[in-house]
């Protein structure tokens, strides 16, 4: 099996301000745990500190394991998904939480590993399962959904303008045969709807991720996750989220936003009928936090990623 070896973003930033008290123990959720690196910082500088970290990848918990067992028993690893972590959390006796970590998307070691399938540059399998056991895969979604579902896919979450000529082009191309590879994939993309103009992301890039995203339910995970995890959190406890592209970094934004209005009203009525009470502050003055000059040095791939952080009241 080969090594899960990601390099954790915004390290500094998830350090920062996902603050626990020091005077009592803690207790914390990363779901989306991948090699652990966020966990193995925090849990190093808070001794106090409880974990229990969730993933979908067996590879990625197994790494985690290795990495994380300097902590010993602070540590609970748990096969499954974040959007049921009220779930995972009440299997141990957590029914609330002091900090929750999400770092969605991808990681390093799924797009580097040919037989994931993630990644249109490596020839490989039509797989893009995050959780191996599912029955889901890219090549099941490609070959057997129909051309109103994949061009709803590729727009929705590929944001591909040319969404319908794509998914009219693999409903013609099955004829001949089904989706095997990615390679098969790209080929079709190069051949429909030709290479990128420069300095834009190219083709296939957009359409991978959209089966992505289609194959592992990600955008309604994120949605379903941010509901438990305000549900788990104590008043006063944090929960940070990195994305990594617009379609997540949206859904956590108005998140936050709804969450932390006393008001959610439609603009324009004279009075607030809408029974809102705002359950989370911001504490980040400038709301998102980046990657510096010295980390995308470090790791190119921290570029797209965005932080942001919401406290309990």
């Amino acid at each position: 099996m080969s090594t899960f070896h990601h390099i954790p973003v915004l390290a500094e930033g998830v350090l920062e301000h996902l603050v626990f008290p020091a005077e009592r123990k803690v207790r914390m959720i990363d779901g989306t745990l991948g090699g652990g690196g966020h966990s193995s910082m925090l849990l190093e500088k808070y001794p106090q500190l409880e974990l229990l970290g969730i993933d979908r990848d067996e590879m990625a918990l197994e790494s985690a394991a290795k990495k994380l067992a300097f902590a010993g028993d602070r540590v609970h690893l748990c096969h499954g998904e974040y959007a049921m972590m009220k779930e995972h959390a009440l299997s141990i006796g957590w029914e609330s939480v002091d900090g929750i970590l999400l770092d969605i998307g991808v990681s390093s070691p799924q797009i580097d590993l040919p037989e994931r399938g993630f990644s249109w540059r490596n020839n490989g399998p039509l797989d893009m399962r995050m959780d191996q056991s599912s029955d889901v895969t890219a090549g099941r979604v490609l070959n057997f959904s129909s051309e109103e579902e994949l061009c709803r896919i590729f727009r929705e979450y590929g944001e591909l303008r040319s969404a319908a000529k794509l998914a009219r082009a693999v409903v013609e191309r099955r004829k001949e045969g089904f989706f095997g590879t990615t390679a098969d994939l790209v080929k079709l993309c190069d051949d429909t709807l030709g290479k990128s103009a420069p300095g834009k992301l190219p083709v296939p890039t957009l359409v991978f991720q959209a089966l992505r995203i289609a194959v592992n339910r990600e955008l309604e995970q994120l949605e379903e996750g941010l509901n438990g995890a305000l549900e788990l959190l104590s008043p006063g406890g944090r929960i940070a989220v990195i994305s990594f592209h617009s379609l997540e970094d949206r859904i956590v934004k108005e998140f936050f936003r709804r969450e932390s209005a006393s008001c959610v009203c439609p603009p324009g009525l004279p009075v607030c009928c809408c029974g809102h009470k705002a359950l989370l502050s911001l504490p980040l003055r400038s709301k998102v936090v980046t990657a510096s000059k010295e980390e995308l040095k470090n790791n190119p791939r921290a570029a797209c990623a965005k932080l942001r952080i919401a406290e309990k009241l």
